[in-house]
Order: C-alpha cells, then structure tokens, then sequence
C-alpha cells in the first residue's frame, strides 16, 4: 500500500509505502487521534465561543446596571435637593409663625409662659416603633406640612379677631378731647349762660388757655369742619358702630372734611367761636346720631 503526501518537501512529493497489517493498524491509529483532535478542538473551540458570548453579554448587563444605578443616584439626589427645599420651606413658616404667635401674644397682653413661642414645644409619650416604621418620610413631611398649614391658619384668624377687638377699641370713644385745661360744664339740664333759663346741655365743656390743642378721642373720618350755628367752628368726626363726636366753638381747624384721623391726634385749637362766653370747646358723644352722656367715655382710658 502506497500513501502520497502531496507538499512542498524539498519540491518533490513525498511516497510512504506501507507493507503489512501493523503498519496499516499505526496508520489507521494516527489518523483516529488526529480526526479525534480535530473534533476536540472543535468543540473547544465552540465552548469557548459560547463563553466569549455569555461573557460579552455579562459586561453588557454590567453596563446596563451601572447607568440605571447613575440614574438612580442623580434621581436620589434630585429628590434630596426637593426634600431639602421642602424642609427649608417648612422651617421658615415656623420661625413667621413664632414670630406671628409672639405678637399676638403682646398685643393681646397674655401670659407668655402659657403662650411660649420661643421655645421648642415639649413632646412625650410612650414610643410606638411599629406604627412609626409603617410610615414613610414623604407622608411625615406631608404630615408635618398640613399641621403647619393648618396651625398658620389658626393663627391668621386669632389675628383678626384681635385687630378687630383692637380697632373696636381704637373707634370706641374714650378719654377727654383736651391734653391741658379742666371741665367747666357737665352733661344735663343747667342755667342757660344768656338766657338764664333752665336748658338741657346735651355735651360736657372742657375750658383751657386759647389756641390749646383739641384732640380726637377716638379715630375715624372727619365729616364736618366748618362753621354750624350755635357751634362755631365745628369738627365732627364719625368713627364707625354708631359712634360720633363733636367738637365746638375751636378757634382754628387742623382738619378737612374726609381726612382719617387717630386717637389722640390734635385736630384743631381751642377757641371761644359761636355762642361762647369764652375759650373752651364744647364736646358731645352721640350714638346713632343722637347726643348721649360723654362722661362714661370721658372716665375711660
């Protein structure tokens, strides 16, 4: 049996003769390792293949997992930044609340120690880990949000009650329409200084030194500054719920018609015009536009 290997050796193909059965048996077993080779590098070869592949798809998931776990962290801060804004937020209407609730505590003249908003409130209580666990941050600061919402709410209205008792009492009359000078007639009948008749005097009068300040006793607008029979110069002044008062015989007015005016503002000087036998100003409370006793109002502070 002759067996041809065709190459380039040497240029000449090379000849192996092989003569008898255990030349034709290593023959046959040289082959059977090198077919069996083969085959193994193939599957070798496809082993490896596979695991390049599986390998390559691995470090895909890696790098899929590394950019939602970056997503992830700049959403996490995103929501930290909202979060931070949130309680920033939160923490400023405290502090306006405080300060709120520490005028109003002044204003209202209450007991500081009882109204305390300087101070941390205190808290207490047996812990209660289970049911604190079950609840999420978001919904505690959402939580903690609506209290203060509700408590600012609170506030604002205890703030209007008081402005209003406040304004109530600013617009009430009180107090005597003369910063110098002493009461020279009284509210009722008397003897008429020109007639000499017995007459009803429907204010009281408030002497003093000429060009002395006349002041308002309570505040409101002006709805009368000019000269009125009997009166003189006269200013009257409306200050709301039924409220006016008047202030006769002024040598000069400090007001006009439709200006608003204080408590305790001058709004004219002392004067003896009208029917006057001298410098004083007569002054009259009336309620729903009829003359009452001033006293009451005058003895109030």
């Amino acid at each position: 049996m002759n067996i041809i290997f065709v190459g380039k050796f040497r240029g000449k193909p090379l000849r192996c003769q092989l003569d008898g059965t255990r030349q034709l048996f290593t023959c046959a077993t040289i082959i059977s390792l090198f077919a069996g080779l083969l085959v193994s590098s193939g599957y070798w070869y496809g082993k490896t293949n596979a695991a390049v592949n599986e390998l390559a798809a691995l470090e895909h998931d890696i790098s899929t997992q590394k950019i939602l776990i970056n997503e992830a962290r700049q959403s996490a801060e995103s929501e930290l930044d909202a979060l931070a804004a949130r309680l920033g937020k939160m923490q400023a209407n405290v502090i306006r609340l405080n300060a709120l609730g520490q005028r109003l505590v002044k204003v209202a003249k209450l007991d500081s120690k009882e109204f305390d908003f300087k101070n941390t409130p205190a808290y207490g209580g047996p812990a209660e880990t289970d049911s604190v666990a079950s609840m999420y941050f978001n919904d505690v600061v959402a939580n903690l949000d609506k209290q203060l919402a509700s408590r600012e709410e609170q506030l604002d209205v205890l703030e209007e009650v008081i402005m209003n008792r406040q304004l109530r009492r600013a617009s009430k009359p009180r107090g005597r329409p003369i910063t110098k000078g002493w009461t020279s007639s009284y509210y009722g009948k008397r003897t008429d200084p020109f007639s000499g008749r017995l007459a009803m005097h429907k204010g009281m009068d408030f002497a003093g030194k000429e060009g002395s300040e006349i002041v308002a006793v309570a505040s409101g607008v002006v709805i009368w500054a000019s000269d009125r029979y009997g009166y003189g110069e006269l200013i009257e002044i409306n200050h709301g719920n039924g409220y006016s008062t008047r202030y006769g015989h002024n040598a000069k007015l400090l007001v006009s018609v439709g200006d608003s005016v204080e408590k305790g503002q001058a709004i004219s000087s002392m004067g003896s015009t009208g029917r006057s036998t001298g410098p004083h100003v007569h002054f009259e409370v009336l309620k729903n536009d009829r003359q009452i006793n001033p006293a009451k109002f005058v003895a109030l502070k």
